[in-house]
């Protein structure tokens, strides 16, 4: 790679950022039919910081993700992003007010190109409109150049760049996962929620996953919310955990905190 990349460590990010609430999720709750998914869920995701959610299948973690970014309603509760409520507003005005996502499944328009897939992801953080881009007016064509050269930027730093030019369906697993954290970077989030990073990849491109979330959250400034089963890379990214089990928040704390839990072990391990 070519471009210089800030090394700021999670010390400095921490004192850069705000206090605790830049990200508030406030008692939130959701019920389908009979059935509680998260009950009462209540947490803060510190500005800059990688903030970790965890717990056994079945924990509530996906459903979370889902309210976080409109794709599911709250039953009840509250989520605000900079004093700005985010529950109850569709997923493209989340998006709109600073909110990306990955899924743990690269979702990918596999039948498209790769550049394709991500001006899409870009389409969010452009402003001319449809009639400006149909007519080829000069504020859209700025707008596009700006959007291609920053997706390039973006490419290169999560080493994709070989991939613009193909088919979305011809690149390994590995490269479309990172290419979607290029789409979801491309919309120039304020929180970028990363739902299972690093599912079904091996070893190397784990680490090699580790390292990217660290620089895109010094080169972007960026406030990460990752839901991880690979313990070994939460422990070692995440400065905050919340650990969530039937739907409740069991515990949180920093990753040596989280580790020496009571209530974490019995989740986990049984006892």
């Amino acid at each position: 790679m070519t471009e210089t990349i800030s090394t700021a460590g999670p010390t400095q990010a921490r004192a850069s950022g705000a206090a605790d609430g830049f990200l508030r999720v406030i008692d939130v709750t959701v019920r389908f039919g009979g059935l509680t998914a998260l009950d009462g869920v209540t947490f803060d995701v510190r500005r800059g910081a990688i903030h970790a959610v965890i717990g056994p299948n079945g924990a509530g973690k996906s459903t979370l993700f889902n309210v976080l970014n409109g794709f599911y309603r709250a039953t009840s509760g509250s989520v605000v992003l900079e004093d700005v409520e985010l529950t109850g507003k569709r997923p493209h005005d989340v998006a709109r007010l600073g909110v990306g996502r990955t899924f743990q499944h690269p979702g990918l328009f596999k039948g498209m190109g790769v550049m394709e897939n991500l001006m899409i992801g870009r389409h969010v953080a452009m402003r001319s409109g449809f009639v400006a881009a149909g007519l080829r007016l000069p504020v859209s064509r700025r707008e596009e150049r700006t959007s291609r050269e920053r997706i390039h930027r973006l490419a290169e730093l999560m080493q994709v760049t070989h991939v613009l030019h193909r088919r979305a369906d011809e690149i390994a697993y590995g490269e479309q996962k990172r290419v979607e954290l290029v789409r979801a970077l491309a919309l120039e989030p304020k929180v970028l929620l990363l739902d299972e990073p690093v599912a079904g990849m091996n070893a190397a491109e784990t680490q090699q996953m580790g390292a990217i979330i660290e620089q895109v959250r010094a080169e972007f400034d960026v406030t990460i919310v990752l839901v991880e089963h690979d313990m070994g890379m939460v422990m070692s990214l995440a400065e905050r955990i919340t650990v969530l089990d039937f739907g409740r928040v069991i515990a949180e704390g920093n990753p040596a905190e989280v580790q020496a839990d009571p209530e974490v072990k019995r989740a986990y391990l049984g006892f």
